[in-house]
């Protein structure tokens, strides 16, 4: 099943803001997102089809405005009757790797409980947080304890090379992925894949090979952990980038029959992990 829907973009977190509420796609209806880097883009990856564009501000984080900001956000999201979907850590750059997540994430957790407790808890990462062993620690607490923040972790590619083109960064992929297979391990997570072409390519067919065996590896070690596989997302390129063309669209169809080959390879391993698809 492929879920359309018009791209809103983001860039009010662009304008210095801690809080924006959003349309997302993946969450299906209004997210309220929690940018931790107001200031700048921080993120070890340089993915191309990244959307965060320059901005000039001299904002900072601070939990006072952040609980200033999301309450305000929650009240006038409820006030028109819409929804919570989720209050989502994402924003300018990689939430893991702030300082400030930890007490962060209490806050928001305790704000979620109060005020829109139907809204899940989620963080969006790269994974790169996960090879320190105080927020792999926080982060698989957070997901298998009372808090059951739903990690959505990044998984773009199976083979060096694709990572090397899409994520373009200097952590290596063999010590990154040995992480996430440990962390899946421990804890609850959502994969979540880009799909698109770099300079006008799309992925090669070992790529697409070894990217559905990786995804398939995980499910199979988080069943046999202590963790889960909560679903698999594959998603398109949506939303305009600093470095439009370098990264493009792939046809819907294209998405289409990646999932549905990966929906295979999970039955064929009694993999019970759905796959959705988001345009």
């Amino acid at each position: 099943m492929i879920f359309t829907a018009s791209a809103e973009n983001h860039r009010g977190r662009e304008k210095g803001v801690i809080v924006y509420p959003v349309y997302s796609r993946r969450s299906g209806g209004l997210s309220v997102g929690i940018n931790l880097f107001p200031d700048k883009k921080s993120c070890p990856f340089d993915c191309p089809y990244c959307e965060v564009f320059p901005f000039p501000v001299s904002s900072v984080f601070s939990l006072r405005q952040m609980e200033e900001e999301l309450r305000f956000a929650i009240a006038s999201v409820l006030k028109q009757n819409i929804p919570i979907k989720d209050i989502c850590f994402s924003g300018n750059g990689e939430p893991s790797l702030s300082a400030a997540l930890p007490d962060a994430l209490k806050l928001a957790a305790r704000l979620r409980k109060e005020l829109a407790p139907s809204a899940k808890l989620v963080l969006i990462t790269n994974g790169a947080g996960l090879l320190q062993p105080s927020i792999f620690s926080l982060l698989a607490d957070a997901a298998s304890g009372e808090t059951a923040i739903d990690i959505w972790l990044k998984l773009d590619a199976g083979t060096p090379e694709w990572y090397g083109k899409i994520n373009r960064a200097n952590i290596s992929f063999s010590e990154l992925t040995a992480k996430i297979k440990e962390f899946v391990s421990r804890a609850p997570v959502t994969l979540q894949t880009m799909l698109c072409a770099i300079d006008g390519n799309a992925p090669p067919l070992d790529e697409e090979k070894a990217l559905e065996g990786l995804t398939a590896e995980l499910a199979i070690i988080a069943a046999q952990g202590k963790g889960f596989i909560n679903k698999v997302q594959l998603y398109g390129k949506a939303r305009s980038a600093p470095e439009d063309p370098k990264a493009s669209p792939l046809p819907a169809s294209y998405l289409e029959q990646r999932a549905t080959s990966l929906r295979r390879i999970f039955t064929e391993n009694g993999i019970t992990t759905s796959v959705e698809v988001y345009d």
